[in-house]
């Protein structure tokens, strides 16, 4: 029998696997301490600054975080004169002996040893100088939001060859919402000028690395898919629903993994039932699967409903190994 780790390889270079799974049950996540000095806020905590001087917020019953973007609370109130206030915060000088540990109890035949790095160039970008702010900015300003984002590349870069050097990493989880439910946020166009070139770079250095690039992003990015492609993105994690994702599958000729499916927005309340998620984890598998290399799972990660997310669990691992018995890969 297959490892979670072979398993997802089997998946990966579309061979027959013992089961369809989510790849992120694949992963050993490490929490080094450079992603852990940016994480000051707590749930129902007070409003508290991360490592780049942004203010965020975790109300009550939030599944996260929240940058708040009051004209005080802007790191870039002005992007003509970014880097007045902008300071990067330090790669170096952390003590990593605990993820070192974690790392090295990790029995990486059975998953990988991951590390996550939140915040991506889009991301990051709009939390310094507030959403609307941004979005005006990147189609006026886009000379000042290009020199801002490479400033944010090399350090993206920088934490990646830290990273590499400490724990040896399998796999990066990164995290970039380039859309919404509905669309992508920036035109394609501005997003393949401004965005692209870049973040290929950071992708490029993991690969030179040795780390796979899971790229997060639970949200529309149907648009850029064969530029996910063409940057290298190993795999795509947070696939949600509102995507056609056969479609994907069919324009990406199978080049880009995804990992998500399951339409959480329409699940993930409570009016659902057990019956309800377990149709749901079948659509997802029942569909999705046949166009190979792809992982059922929950785009964001968890169900919120009480209750929910154990029939979740035990549906996919049940109806996930019948399906791979049924439909073996030829």
């Amino acid at each position: 029998m297959r490892t979670k780790r072979q398993n997802a390889e089997a998946i990966l270079a579309h061979q027959q696997p013992d089961y369809y799974f989510d790849y992120m049950d694949s992963l050993a996540m490490i929490f080094d301490p450079i992603m852990m000095n940016g994480m000051q806020i707590a749930p129902g905590g007070p409003e508290a600054k991360d490592d780049w001087g942004v203010t965020y917020i975790w109300p009550e019953g939030a599944p996260g975080g929240h940058p708040i973007a009051r004209p005080e609370t802007l790191v870039i109130p002005d992007i003509e004169h970014w880097d007045k206030n902008l300071k990067v915060p330090e790669v170096k000088g952390f003590d990593w002996s605990e993820a070192r540990a974690a790392a090295e109890a990790v029995d990486r035949d059975e998953k990988y040893v991951a590390i996550m790095s939140g915040g991506g160039l889009f991301e990051r970008s709009h939390h310094l100088m507030g959403l609307e702010n941004a979005l005006a900015n990147y189609l006026l300003f886009p000379n000042q939001v290009f020199e801002l984002l490479h400033v944010i590349k090399d350090y993206k870069i920088a934490y990646l060859e830290e990273a590499a050097a400490q724990v040896h990493p399998d796999v990066v989880f990164f995290h970039d919402d380039w859309g919404h439910k509905r669309n992508i946020f920036l035109p394609p166009d501005v997003w393949r000028k401004l965005i692209k070139p870049l973040h290929t770079e950071i992708i490029a250095k993991a690969h030179e690395l040795g780390i796979f690039f899971l790229h997060h992003a639970d949200c529309i990015c149907e648009p850029l898919v064969l530029d996910m492609v063409e940057m290298g993105v190993d795999a795509w994690q947070g696939v949600i629903a509102q995507n056609d994702i056969v479609e994907i599958q069919r324009v990406t000729k199978g080049q880009l993994p995804m990992v998500g499916g399951f339409d959480s927005a329409k699940i993930d309340v409570e009016s659902s039932t057990a019956d309800d998620v377990r149709a749901e984890v079948r659509r997802v598998i029942d569909t999705y699967c046949p166009g190979g290399r792809f992982f059922p799972g929950i785009p964001n990660g968890f169900m919120y409903t009480p209750g929910l997310m154990d029939v979740y669990v035990e549906e996919i691992a049940s109806y996930g190994r019948e399906w791979a018995e049924k439909n073996p890969i030829a």
